[in-house]
């Protein structure tokens, strides 16, 4: 992709943060492409934003519109930030759409303790945490099991492992999909994707992927009364996480890739802009493996995340001698991104199935959704948002009017604005970690080149993100962490 040959659209506003590019912008266009954004980020965005975007409003099947979130950035087919649903009988699935690692989601869990207990084992905390939860290129897990038992990791998700006694039941339903999506054939993954990943439940991998130690300041609640709600209190200390599947959804993604590109215009007609938007029909054989297959992809990622918290919650108690329920180390919710899922809409006046492609973008359903927790469905499902590990991140809820807008999505995170050889250029880990520890952020990493990638300085203003997306209404404003302490990957 030459930047050179890009244009930049012509955009059409349709309110202050919803800016809608036509079909006639691009030949093959079946329906509009929309970014939500403030004018701001709209004209600092990179202009093969646009050209993906568009690319993907051609594909067969869409409904409504292309959507980008205002963190989004160019990534592989679909833009970082992009959200496309497909009909599901008519419609494609692409794994450029969802993304080689698969389900990379957030967890937030809370404490019962406040900043001015934890500040004097901060360092004690964050050094055990880089040792429970390993992190870097290649780190492999605590959990010892077999590629047998890995298929029904495969296949129980977050569930297995608190069978396992990896966690509590409470756990499960305070995580999307509760932890589990039941469509999942191992035998449609391959012995390479398996052998990838059966050593890696408990691990966060690298690149932006992080554990970190975050304390809620009073001025940063928006919503006491949905903090409240929610377990949040001034002064406390919350963990938040941000990993997936590691090499085995990579792997998913790469085989699922290989198979679409031979067949897809051959034996289904399918002309794309691009190859990195290699699709089949979702109702096809090919289509069905990849969907079977990913959901597996999914599934493993949950019982990452799930074990990681466990480790978290053997942590404290081991730093502070009291059991993880006496402390009050309770999950607050784990969303995903990267995912390709079916869901019920309103659709010109009736209830209809789509599949739902987020590729770096965040389920968002507001109050009253029978996928939202009961003890949460009055206010909305959780939605956790991270920003770089210099910044802060967000605790917001899902609103009806991202259901009504853009199939119950919003964004994930901060969004790069500089790529990471950029950022490697410009910045020194080692000078970052001492930097960052002069303002009271503590910072374990396995990897300094990696740690200059993920330089504050190389995302979008992570408050700037979500004011869009707050003041376009498809996410509502809760409470803002600063990071004390992290583990970076």
């Amino acid at each position: 992709m030459f930047l050179q040959n890009l244009k930049k659209p012509t955009f059409t506003k349709v309110s202050d943060c919803i800016w809608e590019i036509p079909p006639s912008f691009k030949q093959g266009m079946r329906v509009p492409s929309r970014v939500y954004a403030t004018k701001k980020i709209l004209d600092e965005m990179d202009l093969a934003v646009y050209d993906q975007l568009t690319n993907v409003a051609t594909l067969p099947g869409i409904c409504r519109c292309a959507y980008c979130m205002p963190d989004g950035h160019s990534g592989y087919g679909f833009p970082i930030g992009g959200v496309a649903a497909f009909d599901t009988s008519e419609g494609v699935i692409s794994p450029g759409g969802v993304g080689f690692d698969i389900n990379c989601g957030m967890r937030l869990v809370r404490t019962d303790l406040t900043f001015d207990d934890v500040k004097p084992k901060l360092h004690e905390l964050i050094d055990e945490l880089f040792k429970k939860v390993p992190s870097g290129v290649g780190c492999t897990g605590f959990v010892k099991i077999t590629k047998d038992e890995f298929k029904k990791v495969i296949e129980g998700g977050a569930g297995w492992c608190v069978r396992k006694g990896y966690g509590w039941d409470e756990d499960l339903r305070r995580t999307e999909e509760d932890g589990c999506m039941k469509h999942t054939d191992v035998s449609k993954i391959s012995q390479r994707a398996i052998t990838r990943g059966y050593d890696q439940i408990g691990t966060l991998g690298s690149g932006n992927h992080y554990l970190e130690i975050q304390v809620v300041k009073e001025e940063n609640i928006f919503d006491k009364e949905a903090a409240k709600k929610l377990g949040i209190f001034p002064n406390q200390v919350v963990v938040m996480f941000h990993c997936g599947s590691r090499g085995f959804g990579h792997q998913i993604a790469t085989d699922s890739l290989n198979a679409f590109l031979p067949v897809m215009e051959s034996k289904y007609g399918i002309k794309i802009l691009d190859k990195e938007l290699a699709c089949a029909p979702f109702s096809s054989p090919e289509g069905q493996t990849y969907y079977k297959a990913m959901n597996g992809g999914i599934n493993m990622a949950f019982a990452n995340r799930q074990v990681i918290l466990h480790r978290i919650r053997e942590v404290f108690s081991q730093v502070f001698k009291q059991d993880a329920e006496t402390l009050g180390l309770h999950q607050v919710y784990d969303v995903t991104h990267n995912t390709a899922k079916i869901e019920k809409y309103n659709i010109d006046g009736s209830m209809k199935e789509v599949l739902v492609h987020r590729k770096g973008a965040t389920r968002a359903f507001g109050p009253d959704r029978p996928e939202v927790p009961q003890e949460y469905r009055d206010i909305g499902q959780p939605v956790i948002i991270g920003g770089s590990m210099e910044t802060g991140s967000y605790l917001l809820l899902g609103t009806k009017r991202a259901e009504e807008e853009t199939w119950g999505s919003t964004a994930h995170g901060s969004g790069r604005t500089m790529s990471r050889t950029k950022a490697k250029s410009m910045f020194r880990g080692d000078q970052l970690q001492k930097d960052m520890e002069k303002r009271g952020i503590l910072i374990r990493t396995d990897s300094m080149s990696g740690l200059a990638e993920e330089a504050g300085a190389a995302y979008k203003n992570i408050d700037d993100v979500i004011e869009a997306t707050n003041q376009a209404g498809i996410s509502k404003k809760v409470v803002r962490f600063v990071p004390i302490a992290n583990v970076k990957g």
